[in-house]
């Protein structure tokens, strides 16, 4: 796989940044309450950018991707507004499913330091 461009990366920083700070502060939709930004992905032709995000209940994952996926087009209009880009890249959203990893990598090693220690 391609290794990023420095733009690539420079734009997914901001995206980050801003739709974190746009869904916390001025969407509405209360199926987006709990949800972190972790990562924004973004093609090598800046056209789709692939957003990363995790909550704790995992219960409400998919009406959180609906959510998401209904906020869409505000979310770019206010990215356009925000970012003053010439072009604003289509936001595709997906569960990162890392924090579950790590999460279930601590509970192994919590469980061997007990018959260890």
């Amino acid at each position: 796989m391609k290794k990023p461009s420095r733009r690539q990366k420079r734009l997914g920083g901001l995206l980050k940044e801003t739709l974190a700070e746009l869904i916390a502060k001025r969407v509405k939709d209360p199926r987006l309450s709990l949800i972190t930004i972790t990562d924004v992905d973004i093609t090598s032709d800046l056209g789709i950018a692939h957003v990363y995000f995790c909550m704790m209940d995992q219960s409400k994952i998919s009406d959180a991707t609906k959510g998401l996926e209904s906020a869409e087009g505000y979310l770019r209009r206010e990215l356009k507004k925000e970012l003053r880009l010439r072009k604003i890249p289509n936001l595709v959203f997906s569960y990162d499913k890392s924090l579950d990893y790590g999460l279930k990598i601590d509970g192994i090693l919590d469980r061997i330091k007990e018959k260890d220690g």
